[in-house]
């Protein structure tokens, strides 16, 4: 267990390599790319390593689980309270450390030619490396407080790398609104952490765990410290109401995107509910079935965020939406009680998502002249980038849900779930899902490789540094869902909180994968024969007011940008401002006009009377004086001998006198 016991390393790597590449990357030859590659490089041999180690340690006849590898020492003491730090290695984490490492590799290797000649290129592979590193320290942490260190770096770490080109207003503007708007569900993340701690007296998560599924915490404390602790992951993993940041988050380098979307980031949210899933079962009731909070955001958000693809004409967008949607699947996943095919789905989406948006990328970069634009710059594309064309259509077709490609058999397990649980509605909503999730492709599919070119360029085929990838990404994207055969996934990330809950598992079910095959066909269908055949109805925003409201709702995004920002904060922020200016003309102002006014009243009595009047008078009365003593003195002062000795006998005289009478 060498490689289990000493994971720390695995985060530790990315995290020594930003240092190196902050100091020292511009002096080296590849600007520091070649340090942030190497690092993650290392760092994938050991995740694959470790991973190998956990699946080949025994099993527990009894509990039918692989015992976890803890580490740890004392970080602090605050009074009696001993506040540990460590890591915990099971089978989700392990399956955390493979995806979060294999993607981010990918992602410097498609970066040393996409950001090439970029103003700030070493410093991009810096963030990119903190940005790793933080995501892996938050998935290796053994306990809460550890976990909200990891947490707030990869919310920085996105501010910083969305906001790389901060020149533009726009990305700027879109760093700031993704750090605010996850910092409103961090409040509550903490709040949350707060609670458990003293409820559980501790911050281990597998504690925590084990306190609530054994009725050690009141049920009223355990539901409001888990509605308080999942406002974090609405917030990291852009869930309603708190979705509107990721699709304009876009505006960072793609890049970015694709690591944000697929590895990083967003799935922190979601893997904190799995890694707390002792919490969130036992506070909501999971397992008696019926409508639970997780369900229904997750649900909730499936729907809206498929819908908002559809209007999108951003390449880019279209997969931001998408990702929210299947975000929405897998928080989904979670509330209805499939543990296993949500944590599956986040590992298959991350290939297929990643796939898709550095292959959004590649179009960019070398097919519309750096424009994302379908509807202006694409089209035809096909012929023109068969490497790009074919992995792109293998990711959407994996996204989708069609067999035997990944997301078949991740959403297969999450609607099988559902149904069986007693959670039918939330099945009938992933179905929907799935249908609009196949048309929403198909358009982006058809809009980008298929009809007349419309760009002004030369397009051509990305270069291997970014073709390689995406080649590698299909792979996964085809192969990884055989990992649901014979549940061997599910075996290797079983862990104690989900056995001691009871959580249920469930098998390859025929009727379920029918549904969503069925699903997945009819939206490739339907999109395909109106834009490909087309057929289907014209116009309808010109000819009919009720679909023109529909499409001026989606295309405004359900105006919650606008409630966001122009009704609540600019509400608080009116208001405020006013009184700020308020406060600073009539009393900041007044106080320094007051102080002034005082200066000047004192300066002029300094001058007026101080100086003029009694320094000035006693200089110039000295003056008078002297000379008055003078001109007395020149009245005496005759120049006659005679005169002065009569002077000098009379006062003798006078002394004589004085000297008899008091003597």
């Amino acid at each position: 267990m060498t490689l289990l016991r000493n994971a720390w390393l695995i985060p530790a790597i990315p995290a020594a390599s930003f240092a190196v590449i902050l100091l020292f990357g511009k002096r080296l030859p590849r600007q520091g790319s070649e340090v942030g590659i190497l690092s993650l490089l290392v760092s994938w041999l050991l995740a694959t390593g470790c991973a190998i180690q956990w699946i080949r340690l025994p099993v527990d006849h009894e509990s039918h689980l692989r015992e976890p590898v803890e580490r740890g020492f004392t970080w602090f003491h605050n009074g009696m309270v001993q506040i540990g730090a460590g890591i915990h290695i099971d089978g989700l984490t392990v399956m955390m450390l493979f995806v979060v490492t294999f993607i981010s590799l990918l992602v410097h290797i498609y970066s040393s030619a996409y950001m090439k000649d970029d103003r700030r290129f070493t410093h991009f592979y810096a963030a990119l490396s903190l940005f790793t590193a933080s995501m892996l320290l938050l998935v290796v942490a053994d306990n809460l407080l550890l976990l909200l260190v990891g947490w707030e770096l990869v919310g920085l770490c996105s501010f910083m790398l969305i906001g790389h080109w901060w020149e533009e207003k726009d990305n700027s503007n879109a760093a700031l609104k993704a750090f605010f708007t996850t910092r409103t569900g961090d409040a509550g993340f903490m709040i949350g952490i707060i609670i458990l701690f003293f409820a559980a007296d501790t911050f281990n998560i597998a504690a925590i765990n084990h306190a609530a599924l054994e009725g050690h915490i009141g049920h009223t404390m355990l539901l409001v410290g888990a509605i308080t602790l999942f406002m974090g992951p609405i917030g990291k993993s852009a869930q309603f109401p708190l979705h509107t940041w990721l699709p304009d988050a876009m505006a960072g380098p793609t890049p970015v995107s694709a690591l944000i979307h697929a590895a990083t980031m967003v799935v922190a949210g979601v893997y904190v509910v799995a890694r707390c899933y002792g919490v969130f079962w036992a506070a909501f009731n999971i397992g008696d079935g019926g409508i639970n909070l997780i369900a229904i955001i997750g649900g909730i958000t499936i729907l809206i965020a498929a819908m908002l693809a559809f209007v999108q004409d951003d390449i880019k967008k279209v997969l931001a939406y998408s990702t929210v949607s299947q975000l929405g699947y897998m928080i989904m996943g979670l509330g209805v009680g499939a543990w296993t095919g949500a944590i599956f789905h986040l590992f298959t989406h991350a290939f297929f998502k990643a796939n898709l948006f550095l292959g959004a990328g590649s179009v960019s970069h070398s097919g519309s002249h750096h424009s994302f634009d379908m509807k202006k710059d694409m089209g035809g594309l096909k012929k023109h980038m068969p490497t790009t064309y074919r992995t792109f259509l293998i990711g959407s077709i994996a996204l989708a849900g069609l067999p035997p490609l990944a997301g078949f058999w991740s959403k297969d397990e999450i609607l099988n779930a559902a149904g069986k649980n007693g959670f039918t509605v939330f099945m009938w909503v992933g179905l929907i899902g799935a249908v609009m999730t196949a048309a929403y492709m198909t358009r982006c599919v058809y809009l980008t490789f298929f009809g007349e070119y419309r760009g002004h360029g030369h397009p051509h085929e990305s270069p291997p540094a970014i073709t390689g990838p995406l080649v590698v990404l299909s792979f996964f994207s085809i192969v990884a869902g055989f990992l649901a055969v014979g549940q061997r996934f599910g075996g290797w990330t079983l862990n104690e909180a989900i056995e001691h809950a009871h959580v249920p598992e469930y098998g390859f079910n025929v009727t379920a994968a029918t549904m969503g095959t069925v699903a997945g066909l009819v939206g490739i269908l339907l999109a395909g024969a109106y834009y490909f055949r087309n057929l289907g109805p014209r116009g309808l925003t010109d000819r009919s007011g009720l679909a023109r409201g529909g499409y001026q709702l989606l295309a405004n995004r359900y105006y919650l940008d606008h409630l966001y920002t122009g009704v609540i904060v600019g509400g608080i922020k009116g208001p405020l401002a006013r009184a700020a200016y308020w406060f600073n003309q009539n009393v900041l102002d007044g106080v320094v006009h007051g102080a002034a006014a005082g200066a000047r009243g004192a300066a002029a009595f300094t001058y007026d009377v101080i100086d003029q009047k009694v320094v000035d008078g006693l200089v110039n009365g000295a003056g008078v004086s002297a000379e008055e003593g003078g001109g007395w003195l020149r009245t005496i002062q005759t120049g006659r001998v005679q005169q002065y000795a009569a002077v000098l006998f009379a006062a003798t005289a006078m002394f004589a006198i004085a000297l008899i009478v008091w003597a």
